[in-house]
C-alpha cells in the first residue's frame, strides 16, 4: 500500500466533533454495569468498607458510562462486572474531575 500526501489549503479549519454517540455503549457486552449510588447508599458503603473516599480507586468523569449516568465529582459508582470464578464481582469508584 502506497501513501500519498494530501495539500491542505491554508485558511482557519475546525474539526467537526459529533456530539451523540452512534449506539448506547451501556448496552456492549464488554462493558460492565455501572449504578450511581445515592448519598445514603454511598455513606453505608463506604462504612461497610470501613474506608474514606479518597481510599476508593478514581474514574474520571469525562468517562462515557459516567456521562451518561450524569455523575459528577465525588459521586460514587458501583461497577458489576461479570467473573468467570464467581457470577459477578463488584467494584466502587468515586468520580474525579480531570
Amino acid at each position: 500500500m502506497r501513501l500519498s500526501r494530501v495539500q491542505i489549503p491554508s485558511g482557519p479549519y475546525m474539526l467537526k466533533m459529533e456530539k451523540e454517540q452512534k449506539f448506547d455503549i451501556s448496552q456492549h457486552e464488554l462493558v460492565p454495569l455501572h449504578i450511581k449510588l445515592n448519598d445514603d447508599e454511598k455513606q453505608k458503603v463506604l462504612k461497610e468498607l470501613n474506608i474514606s473516599e479518597k481510599q476508593l480507586p478514581a474514574i474520571n468523569e469525562k468517562d462515557v458510562m459516567i456521562k451518561k449516568l450524569n455523575a459528577k465529582a465525588g459521586d460514587l459508582i458501583k461497577i458489576i462486572r461479570k467473573s468467570q470464578t464467581n457470577k459477578e464481582s463488584v467494584y466502587y469508584r468515586v468520580v474525579v474531575y480531570d
